[in-house]
């Protein structure tokens, strides 16, 4: 059974973002300091590569069986010294299997899909675009698609149902099949795939390191990704948590319903004119290396 993260190839289009994560240095807006949030360090996933570390937030909001699972194998140091066995540049890089060929996985049962999620008033969520009964904008480092405050008033939970958007940055779990396959393969986006939306899970997204993500050696677009010979690995994979104090790095991220991130999202509009989207803009971050 081959898991993939997508049934169609790479042949779909992909759009990677104009900016870097970051502010610019024409930003009006300089932000303050409650403007930022440092993330939990078990929500912080510390992937170091033979290219480079990458660093990811996870969002249990979001998809909390996931991120649970994820923490669970990285602590447990299943992920040390697997491949990237399967690539596309410009799309996505694939690891997590033991086995490296795509159908590996561990020994705990699969994970029941979480395609999309609830949210509350108090889930932090900032439009970027849309109106109406759509609006596409951030909850914490995610790109969503959701539904207007005001419908929370006709539920029961008082919640409204919200998707996560497959940008580049994107933390995506791959499955076979089944909606409910997922086990311990996942995915780094490296652009925006729409046809992911709403058909695979997503729980968290890259906050440093997705130039590392880009150089990762990658397979001919005929093998569907499939690297060869001397793919690139995951040397280590634990949450910040877990790391001695001396080697634990730490993140904020700058909250997307502040001025200063609403000015770059501005900046990014201008900068792309009629052709924006939420996919185009990166979290803005700040990290502390030990």
């Amino acid at each position: 059974m081959k898991l993939t993260p997508f049934a169609v190839a790479a042949a779909l289009s992909v759009l990677m973002p104009a900016l870097a994560p970051g502010l610019t240095a024409t930003a009006q807006t300089a932000p303050a300091a409650t403007d930022w949030r440092t993330i939990a360090p078990e929500n912080l996933l510390v992937i170091d590569t033979s290219k480079g570390r990458i660093l990811v937030e996870l969002d249990p909001l979001v998809a909390p069986n996931h991120v649970v699972r994820v923490r669970t194998l990285a602590d447990q140091g299943f992920y040390d010294g697997l491949t990237f066995h399967r690539v596309l540049t410009g799309f996505m890089a694939q690891t997590g299997d033991p086995l490296g060929t795509g159908a590996g996985g561990s020994e705990l049962p699969n994970v029941p899909a979480e395609f999309t999620f609830r949210r509350g008033r108090d889930a932090g969520f900032a439009p970027v675009e849309g109106g109406g009964t759509g609006l596409v904008g951030f909850i914490h480092s995610i790109p969503v698609v959701t539904q207007p405050d005001a419908q929370m008033m006709v539920t029961a939970d008082f919640k409204t149902p919200a998707t996560g958007l497959f940008c580049s940055g994107v933390l995506g779990m791959a499955r076979a099949g089944s909606p409910d396959s997922a086990n311990s393969q996942f995915f780094l986006m490296m652009g925006r795939n729409d046809t992911l939306n709403g058909n695979y899970t997503i729980f968290g997204r890259v906050v440093s390191g997705l130039d590392v993500v880009s150089r990762l050696k990658s397979g001919p677009e005929a093998e569907d990704g499939k690297v060869g010979a001397n793919p690139d690995t995951m040397t280590r994979v634990r949450t910040a948590s877990t790391l001695p104090d001396a080697e634990r790095p730490s993140v904020r991220v700058l909250d997307p319903r502040s001025a200063a991130f609403q000015a770059h999202v501005a900046e990014t509009r201008a900068a792309k004119g009629t052709a924006f989207s939420v996919c185009d803009v990166q979290p803005v971050t700040e990290v502390v290396a030990p």
